[in-house]
């Protein structure tokens, strides 16, 4: 009998208090195991998100894995429970340990076929996709925020949150400070340094040069912000007038000349020298061609000048490393839209626990308020609570607005990678050298180039799709399209 762990993870502590997720995550685990003849020698629980590194139980079995060589089979009920950052993934791989993953019908280990491995890698990919997805949801809340006047973060020098009411305020003790240093600078007689200098004299603080800046542009002390890139009238209580501040403005541009703008080319930024990884540069030569060439910053390079449209060939052929054949494309397609059903099953589960989750906590404030009418509890507590319990209120509706925006889009977003691997020499072959250069930049995150040849760095997960593309089982073949055929 095989020795095997089980790991399994709920994403908050909320979700372990209520019972929802361990039980029946190890309850599933436990009949796998027994199915299929596993000894259990250990179990790891976590109560964290996966998002945030450090997890302590996970961290644990990557050293019980190293230390017991006898266990190599590691069961979790599906990937995101598992990992939802390419760090953890590939640490796993390394340790040589084999995957099962039950709600998913797969086991991977190093023995897998390149295909199993190729959709468990775009799986990763999903599963980092929805993470991404929670931060828009966040973000979308917080811009609603915005749009209502309240600045949804943490203010500058002179103001402070105010927790209970959910706004801001000025801050009585540092404001009269925030003021002076606005009418100093107004005058035009300071420079930052200077004015650094006054308000340490005067107040007996010190302001680093480059935050006197920021909160001097700051429009937040004339009674607006900028939120994403776009201002809105705050409802807090301006600091300085429009006037005053406009004043602040007109000196600063006088103390800060604009700077000159450098000419853009397409492939600069993506090349570094493989003699003495310098950046690549370039550089115009007869008012007409465009040559790239190691900058020399560590002394004389035998890295040849190249001009921009030979270049532009040679990177063209990492795009043919990452081809995935018509039938693959159409098997992995068929794989990844199965899950569909699943992932929409799962989220009507999670709507059903928020919902469940919203009316407990609605029942505790209803009774809390008829204790306090009843003066069964002081008005301090049910302040204290109301606060909490309104937080939470929010937390959930939002959580639960949250699953409402998250649609099957994600397994779409890993087809059109796919999609995107298959056409992309195609594509690339029919662009401008800035196009090509916006291609190459989604599918690399750098690229080395000596006198030869090239060797490129794949991002996540297109370096997946190049590993198995090397392999020969599924390895593109000529055909009779125009597409690029195999490397």
């Amino acid at each position: 009998m095989r020795e095997a762990v089980l790991y399994a993870r709920v994403s908050s502590k909320d979700q372990e208090r209520e019972g929802y997720s361990i039980p029946a995550q190890l309850k599933l685990l436990r009949e796998y195991a027994q199915r299929n003849e596993f000894k259990i020698v250990r179990e790891f629980l976590d109560v964290e998100t996966a998002k945030v590194a450090g997890r302590k139980q996970f961290g644990e079995m990557l050293i019980f894995f190293p230390n017991n060589p006898a266990c190599r089979v590691l069961i979790v009920e599906k990937t995101d429970r598992l990992y939802r950052n390419f760090r953890d993934c590939v640490t796993l791989e390394d340790l040589d340990v084999e995957i099962h993953l039950p709600k998913e019908g797969q086991v991977i280990s190093k023995d897998s076929k390149s295909q199993a491995k190729l959709v468990h890698g775009i799986q990763v990919v999903i599963a980092r996709n929805y993470i991404e997805n929670l931060r828009e949801e966040v973000k979308k809340g917080m811009r609603e925020k915005a749009e209502q006047g309240i600045y949804p973060s943490r203010p500058p020098f002179g103001y402070r949150n105010n927790i209970l009411e959910r706004s801001i305020e000025i801050d009585v003790e540092k404001a009269p400070l925030a003021r002076r240093m606005f009418e100093l600078y107004a005058s035009g007689k300071y420079s930052l340094s200077s004015l650094r200098e006054a308000l340490r004299i005067e107040s007996r603080q010190s302001f680093p040069k480059g935050y006197l800046q920021r909160l001097l542009t700051n429009p937040f002390y004339k009674g607006q912000f900028v939120w994403q890139g776009k201002i809105f009238r705050g409802t807090h209580t301006p600091l300085v007038s429009e006037e005053l501040f406009e004043r602040v403005q007109a000196v600063s541009r006088g103390y800060n000349k604009p700077k000159v703008q450098r000419r853009e080319f397409a492939f600069r930024g993506l090349l570094t020298c493989a003699y003495d990884r310098c950046a690549v540069t370039a550089e115009i030569k007869k008012n007409k061609y465009t040559y790239y060439r190691c900058t020399g910053s560590r002394g004389k390079c035998d890295l040849p000048y190249m001009r921009e449209e030979e270049l532009g060939e040679k990177l063209g052929q990492t795009l043919k490393n990452i081809y995935i054949p018509d039938d693959v494309l159409a098997q992995l397609e068929k794989a990844l839209l199965a899950d569909t059903g699943h992932q929409e099953r799962s989220q009507k589960q999670q709507h059903e626990r928020l919902e469940q989750r919203l009316g407990f906590v609605r029942q505790r404030f209803e009774r809390a308020y008829m204790d306090k009418l009843d003066g069964k509890i002081s008005e301090e507590f049910w302040e204290r609570k109301a606060v909490e319990w309104n937080a939470e209120e929010e937390q959930i509706q939002h959580a639960m607005r949250g699953l409402e925006e998250v649609k099957p889009e994600r397994i779409l977003d890993g087809i059109k990678i796919l999609e995107l691997a298959n056409k992309a020499y195609f594509l690339y072959v029919k662009q401008t050298p800035e196009e090509k250069a916006k291609l190459l930049r989604m599918v690399l995150s750098n690229c080395s180039v000596d006198a030869v040849s090239l060797y490129p760095i794949y991002r996540k997960p297109f370096d997946l799709i190049f590993d198995r593309a090397k392999i020969k089982e599924w390895c593109a073949r000529g055909d009779s399209n125009s597409r690029p055929s195999g490397s």
